[in-house]
């Protein structure tokens, strides 16, 4: 037997809540630029103590994109549901239904007695 489309939906199946959604945005923004600080702590670590200028370089450069890079994961939004589209099939056939015709003669009027 199929399940009618009237059926209810499980809780568990309802979309975050946009506060919910605008906390977790929040925090992932907060943690990748919150790695920004200890990588460039330890590019200046590494270049001052040990004179490893290379390692201090690659550290700053990989410190330079995180705010962009934080920005676009933060704006990005949750993932939409995937819908069904209806497309063309050209194997389905659809059954044609018989109209039911007036019969010869008969006269479908309206009563005349209704106010204007």
């Amino acid at each position: 037997m199929r399940r009618h489309d009237s059926s209810p939906v499980l809780i568990t199946g309802a979309a975050v809540s946009p506060a919910e959604e605008f906390a977790a945005r929040r925090r992932r923004y907060s943690l990748i630029m919150s790695l920004r600080i200890p990588c460039l702590v330890v590019a200046g670590v590494l270049a001052i103590a040990f004179g490893w200028t290379v390692a201090a370089a690659v550290l700053v450069m990989l410190s330079v994109p995180l705010p962009w890079v934080a920005v676009l994961i933060a704006n990005d939004g949750p993932p939409r549901k995937a819908e069904k589209v209806a497309r063309f099939r050209g194997d389905r056939v659809l059954g044609t239904r018989s109209a039911r015709a007036i019969e010869p003669g008969q006269v479908i009027d309206v009563p005349t007695d209704r106010a204007a």
